[in-house]
């Protein structure tokens, strides 16, 4: 059967696997996007075109295209000058950096501007980069397929809010939906507008939602891109003081945030300043950023608000992807590429996700790649002292900027290897994770750290003598089923933690026995 996003239908279900050697074996070749934005232009550097690409550098410029168009509708000499001098830059660090592939695209002020060729040449002339103007329809697309790139076959609509502008598109699991639209409601233009009243530009900002948003057809998820929410989201998780710091991924009811957008639209900039983590360079347009997200919440009536820090560049690089890659699951590869190079043994989280195969009857195609993205990892932190490794890649992991999962999921990764190195579940982890783990989902991660935990143990991280025993939680016992006990004799350490695995799921019994 073909692999790819074209063959997804209602009973397709992705191939999801640890597949050693490819990663080990993969050249990496650093690529690079430059985002002419109506407020800012971008740098950023990935370690590899792939599914999941990890961002080497970022950087971002001020150029104020947006607010640098005249009345005839040119870009000023001075802003094409600041531009360009920024891409001067851009291009340096990119040649040093050794960036073989480094694509320069163009959005809303651009493509408004009456001379938006002129800077095109202008980039040309000093850089001989070639940059690529994109329509609405456009931005919309590669907006949405980050979204794609970022999250496990997200369903709903997807909106980029920037200086300029608001892209709005349909995501169905792997692809684009049909509908998409592009309105000029950017924060800088909302801004200008909310100088005349809050009255006056909520009415002209429901005058183009009802004119131009489409409608909320699939799931009742909105996907938020854009500096302006995520700053709003940063604004969320201080006030609430929540335990992973991340953006991508926050999820929480669209009813919650449109309160707490509305609070903010009504605010000045002194009242915006003293928001806790609220970044100094959002505190002018804040405002302009939550009236959008209030109106628009309030148009669409979605049940969740999820936040994404993934959007127009990486859609543009997952574009650039063939089918195979872009079908891979974005949380294992990213695992994958952190975990098994710097693994003891590479070929044993491979080994791990068949020995655990069996643990979890009725597994979800959502579980078994939570499983296999921890099996990936079981070696984080093997290097550090025994005394802090559990604590300090439990917090690590919390935070990682993996891509591909909620904040639920990574409290769940982050257990679960918390408990693999050892770690007790006591109420300092239940008080961090307890408001994203339900009880039983806090027991499956601790289930699946310790019987790591035993693998590790019984094998010493090899993978041929991991094959010599099975696994089997029954109604009253733990039992490891070991072939030829004579060949692999057991020792207190694995009795230790067959009985710690037994204490977890419930059962009293925890014995070594001789697979028959």
């Amino acid at each position: 059967m073909p692999v790819g996003p074209a063959r997804q239908g209602p009973s397709d279900e992705r191939v999801i696997e640890i597949d050693t050697q490819r990663i080990l074996n993969r050249v990496q070749s650093h690529c690079g996007v430059i985002d002419i934005g109506s407020n800012s232009i971008r740098l950023v550097v990935y370690d590899d075109l792939s599914r999941a690409p990890f961002p080497r550098f970022n950087e971002k410029s001020f150029c104020t295209l947006g607010a640098s168009i005249d009345a005839e509708g040119n870009l000023s000499a001075d802003a094409i000058a600041r531009t360009v001098h920024a891409l001067r830059r851009f291009h340096a660090i990119a040649t040093a950096m050794g960036v073989t592939r480094l694509d320069v695209v163009a959005t809303e002020a651009t493509r408004r501007s009456a001379n938006g060729t002129v800077l095109v040449q202008a980039i040309r002339d000093a850089t001989g980069l070639e940059t690529r103007i994109l329509s609405g329809q456009e931005e919309a697309t590669y907006a949405a397929q980050g979204v794609i790139s970022g999250f496990f076959q997200p369903k709903g609509l997807v909106g980029d809010l920037g200086g300029g502008s608001l892209e709005v598109a349909e995501v169905i699991g792997d692809r684009v939906g049909d509908r998409l639209t592009s309105m000029p409601i950017g924060t800088l233009p909302v801004k200008a507008k909310l100088a005349e009243g809050l009255d006056t530009a909520k009415a002209w900002l429901d005058e183009i939602l009802a004119q131009s948003l489409p409608p909320l057809l699939t799931e009742p998820v909105f996907h938020a891109i854009g500096g302006g929410w995520r700053a709003l989201a940063r604004v969320h998780i201080a006030t609430e003081n929540l335990p992973i710091r991340t953006v991508h991924g926050l999820s929480i009811p669209a009813d919650e945030a449109r309160k707490l957008a509305k609070r903010i639209a009504g605010m000045t900039p002194e009242e915006v300043a003293t928001l806790p983590d609220v970044p100094s360079r959002r505190v002018e347009t804040l405002p302009a950023a939550s009236l959008v997200m209030w109106r628009v919440l309030k148009n669409l009536k979605p049940d969740r608000l999820v936040f994404s820090a993934i959007g127009l560049r990486e859609g543009w690089l997952f574009a650039q992807l063939d089918p195979d890659e872009r079908y891979r699951d974005p949380l294992l590869e990213g695992a994958m590429a952190i975990g098994l190079p710097h693994a003891r043994v590479p070929e044993f989280p491979r080994a791990l996700s068949e020995w655990t195969d069996e643990l979890f009857p009725g597994e979800t195609q959502e579980d078994r790649r939570l499983r296999l993205a921890v099996c990936a990892l079981t070696d984080i932190s093997w290097r550090d002292h025994e005394k802090v490794r559990a604590w300090d890649a439990f917090q690590r992991l919390l935070q990682f900027p993996f891509i591909g999962l909620t904040h639920t999921e990574r409290a769940f990764i982050a257990t679960a290897i918390y408990a693999r190195y050892g770690g007790t579940i006591d109420a300092a982890i239940k008080e961090t994770v307890g408001r994203l783990l339900t009880p039983s989902g806090l027991k499956r991660a601790e289930i699946l750290g310790r019987t790591l935990l035993l693998a590790h143990r019984f094998s010493a991280s090899v993978p041929e003598i991991l094959t010599h025993a099975q696994l089997k939680i029954g109604a009253d016992a733990v039992r490891l089923e070991v072939v030829n006990p004579e060949s692999v004799p057991d020792s207190d350490a694995v009795q230790t933690r067959l009985k710690q695995l037994a204490k977890v799921a419930g059962v009293e019994g925890a014995d070594i026995v001789s697979a028959v």
